[in-house]
């Protein structure tokens, strides 16, 4: 169980320190997709699993893509429902390199849903958070839409 919630001893200033790039001039899209992770359902304490795709627009500052998939890991190993972790990860994107937007689409199997209750073994929830021009602009949020779905 202490691996399971690991994201509790896992600090976000430990985790993406020395990994955001300060005045670089790159300013397209960032997308880093099928970022696998692992969670537990707090309601359940059921497991749920999936896929996280996440994009950026950098406004002078870059993170290291790894940095990226740790921050999923960070938020995924605590007790969670998807749709706070979907947010946790895109508002600390957003505070900690200010870009001009974020995009987060997660795409899950919960444990709690095939196992139990309704027992629907091909069910998936998808949830999103889009922030800054993810959410404005239509081109740009069908843009990522489109790159993560190819």
């Amino acid at each position: 169980m202490r691996f399971l919630t690991k994201g509790y001893q896992d600090d976000v200033t430990t985790v993406l320190n020395g990994a955001i790039f300060e005045g670089e001039n790159y300013d397209e899209m960032v997308v880093v997709k099928d970022i696998e992770f692992y969670s537990l359902c707090e309601h359940h304490m059921l497991p749920f699993f999936g896929k996280c795709h996440i994009a950026y627009l950098p406004e002078r500052k870059i993170i290291g893509l790894s940095k990226v998939a740790r921050l999923v890991e960070t938020f995924a190993r605590r007790l969670q429902v998807q749709e706070r972790l979907t947010t946790q990860i895109a508002q600390t994107l957003q505070e900690w390199l200010n870009p001009k937007g974020v995009g987060v689409v997660m795409e899950a199997s919960h444990l709690c849903m095939m196992m139990r209750g309704v027992q629907k073994q091909n069910s998936n929830a998808t949830t999103s958070a889009m922030l800054g021009w993810f959410r404005k602009s239509r081109a740009t949020r069908t843009e990522f839409l489109e790159l993560i779905n190819r």
